[in-house]
């Protein structure tokens, strides 16, 4: 099923409905399967990603080579790029995933009513899920696991520069769910580069798809949120900010700023503006400025950042919109906690937000008021992230309003029903 291949639009049609049913029927004998078995099956995979690391290594390193001569840039080729290290990372990720609480069965809540009936929230799986991704050939796994703890079935659509990496992964988990006795067809990927697979998968597959995530650039997103027919999760950009104060320890923000920026400058929770209180502007920025060019760090400023370092490039108003997820960095003098907030509230995408401050009451306001999916105070944006949160891994931050918000995990692929359980009451007229 794996297999990339070229397709005739009658061909695609069937296929497409084809993974949907198939995903069904995986997808209603996972969510039966006890919380023991499923996370047999996710030790399996975790164990096969580890036997097969070279294997998939050799996919990545087609998708490399392809992406290197069709001139990609540096920090999708970040994105891309598969190792050792991230490989056993996966493999790492899945394992705490196996060992998570299973968010399944889970009563939420019991109650009592004055007809004498007992009644329960409890958790159920969301059922199928689609992801559409672009570059992240990881997402493949941690899609794939997380659906398994849920008890959903997924239907993965990577993209096409991540195509061999992304079957690769794809292949070595239906292997492991194979081998553990779990419904195979419980992951899947479309077999296809065909740009209209999506559409199809939009259109919800004839009722077989019941929710849609995508991750990866604006335009997909949007496209997404545009064209689906069906729930959308979605992760729009990570326009993500730092406010400082200048109370917080100068090396210690400096050390905040540039782990936010630069340790990996292509991931979601990268930092990309930087806004710093004007009152300790003087006395803070140029050493700012100093150790963010040092290392290679661009940057781009208002004309009051530009006044005291004159070296800053000059920032446009688009800057203040932009995602660069590069060694890129916007910055603007506000005035106070105030200046901060509305200007998080015009430019913010609602993903990650952070303040350092030394004042307590400062840091409660900004958890107050600002509108984003997650709120950091004085520690690096780069902390944004569904493992670091101890979720295992995650397939998102949804920045949307609507079932949920921040780190997509298992549970946040989970809904819930009502268990009503009576002793022969009738409802009066």
């Amino acid at each position: 099923m794996n297999k990339i291949s070229p397709l005739m639009p009658s061909d695609l049609e069937v296929l497409m409905h084809d993974l949907g049913l198939r995903a069904r029927a995986a997808g209603q004998a996972l969510s039966q399967l006890s919380a023991a078995t499923r996370s047999a099956g996710l030790m399996a995979m975790a164990n096969q990603l580890t036997v097969e690391a070279d294997q998939i290594l050799a996919m990545n390193a087609k998708d490399m080579q392809a992406a290197r001569q069709k001139g990609i840039s540096p920090a999708f080729l970040d994105r891309l790029e598969l190792t050792p290290a991230r490989i056993y990372a996966m493999a790492d990720g899945i394992r705490a995933i196996a060992k998570m609480a299973d968010p399944v069965g889970r009563e939420l809540k019991r109650w009592t009513v004055p007809s004498g009936l007992d009644i329960a929230r409890v958790s159920t799986p969301l059922g199928v899920i689609g992801m559409i991704y672009e570059s992240r050939p990881n997402v493949t796994a941690d899609a794939g696991a997380l659906c398994i703890r849920s008890g959903n079935a997924v239907i993965l659509r990577g993209g096409s520069e991540s195509r061999h990496s992304a079957a690769a992964i794809a292949n070595v988990l239906r292997q492991a769910l194979e081998t553990s006795g779990l419904p195979v067809d419980a992951i899947q990927s479309v077999p296809t580069t065909d740009r209209a697979a999506v559409g199809y998968m939009l259109s919800g597959l004839n009722g077989s798809l019941d929710v849609v995530i995508p991750r990866g650039g604006r335009s997909l997103v949007e496209r997404v949120q545009a064209e689906a027919r069906i729930p959308v999760i979605g992760h729009l950009e990570g326009l993500v900010h730092i406010y400082t104060d200048g109370s917080l320890d100068l090396a210690l923000s400096t050390e905040i700023i540039l782990n936010s920026k630069l340790r990996r400058p292509g991931i979601c929770g990268a930092l990309e503006t930087l806004l710093v209180d004007r009152a300790c502007a003087a006395s803070q920025l140029p050493a700012l400025v100093e150790a963010l060019s040092a290392a290679g760090c661009s940057l781009r400023g208002d004309d009051a950042s530009r006044a005291l370092c004159p070296d800053i490039e000059a920032a446009t108003e688009q800057d203040w919109r932009t995602e660069y997820l590069a060694p890129i960095l916007s910055i603007r003098l506000v005035d106070g906690l105030d200046g901060a907030l509305g200007h998080i509230a015009q430019y913010g995408s609602g993903h990650t937000e952070c303040i350092l401050t030394a004042n307590e009451t400062s840091a409660e306001r900004f958890f107050a008021e600002v509108d984003a999916g997650i709120l950091l105070h004085n520690t690096s944006t780069q902390f944004a992230d569904g493992g670091e949160f101890g979720m295992g891994a995650e397939i998102g931050i949804s920045t949307g309003r609507i079932h949920t918000r921040g780190p997509v995990g298992a549970e946040q692929l989970t809904l819930y029903k009502y268990i009503v359980r009576g002793q022969g009451q009738v409802r009066p007229d």
